[in-house]
């Protein structure tokens, strides 16, 4: 049976008057939920720009969860959780339409990580990030959806020239801003002792992959590392909000799939 233990912490950063993230998880009530469902956890970072990101962050969240709670036993997260991010984008865009005469613009990342048996399926939108901390060594398995990691990923910019870049924070991809939105996904297995962190920019943006690794290393109470990392993000910089989440793989369920259906591995 997959087992995990998590914490979430949030701050409003050293500069920013309220906050603008929103975080969320869904539990499952026994071990018959825990393989019909899942785990469930998120992050939503409203985006600053915009108005009512507060808004668009929390309907990102409670969409995406409510949809999760409701949806069918055993569908595959790889398949369920881009229909729910589309979901909760087609919510927000209508009530950012809605919301005054005219319409106003309401907009958010979101990045959601699914769990089940011996698979992480993570599903993302914008520059909120997902990192699998394995062996002491912290991956990142999302990529941001800005413009300059775009340009890195074509050339055109160095790394060091994007991160210096005035335009680093522009996203290429959102929730609310139009109709559609395409979520790119991510299918990964779990083992036990990973610990899968999900964050806002104001945590990766000030705090790199390997001060991540460090502090989780070598703080294994997940509340007191969750409260570290915000910390080092607000000394480094606190010009923005900081949200995360850390999973902690305590035990998975090895399993196999025939004609679309999992089996257990013995």
């Amino acid at each position: 049976m997959l087992e995990l233990e998590f914490a979430e912490h949030t701050d409003v950063g050293r500069v920013r008057d309220h906050n603008e993230d929103f975080m969320g998880h869904f539990l499952p009530s026994g071990d018959a939920e825990s393989r019909t469902h899942g785990w469930l956890f998120a992050v939503a970072d409203g985006m600053g720009g915009e108005e009512k990101g507060e808004v668009a962050s929390e309907t990102a969240i409670t969409t995406l969860l409510a949809g999760f709670r409701a949806a069918p036993r055993g569908e595959a997260h790889t398949v369920l959780m881009p229909r729910l991010v589309q979901s909760a984008n087609i919510t927000i865009y209508e009530l950012g339409r809605a919301s005054s005469p005219g319409g106003s613009r309401m907009g958010t990342t979101l990045v959601s990580c699914a769990l089940r048996y011996d698979r992480v399926v993570v599903s993302h939108v914008g520059d909120s990030r997902c990192y699998l901390i394995r062996h002491g060594l912290a991956s990142q398995i999302t990529r941001d959806h800005t413009v300059v990691a775009e340009q890195v990923r074509l050339g055109i910019l160095s790394e060091q020239e994007a991160k210096e870049a005035s335009t680093r924070h522009l996203l290429s991809r959102s929730l609310g801003n139009d109709m559609f939105v395409s979520a790119e996904v991510t299918d990964r297995q779990v083992q036990p002792d990973d610990v899968l962190l999900m964050c806002s920019d104001g945590l990766h943006g000030p705090v790199t992959g390997s001060e991540i690794a460090e502090i989780i290393n070598w703080n294994k109470d997940l509340n007191v590392a969750a409260r570290k990392l915000i910390a080092l993000a607000n000394e480094k910089d606190g010009g923005d909000n900081v949200s995360v989440q850390l999973i902690r793989i305590r035990a998975v369920e090895r399993m196999g799939m025939y004609r679309g259906r999992p089996y257990k591995l013995r």
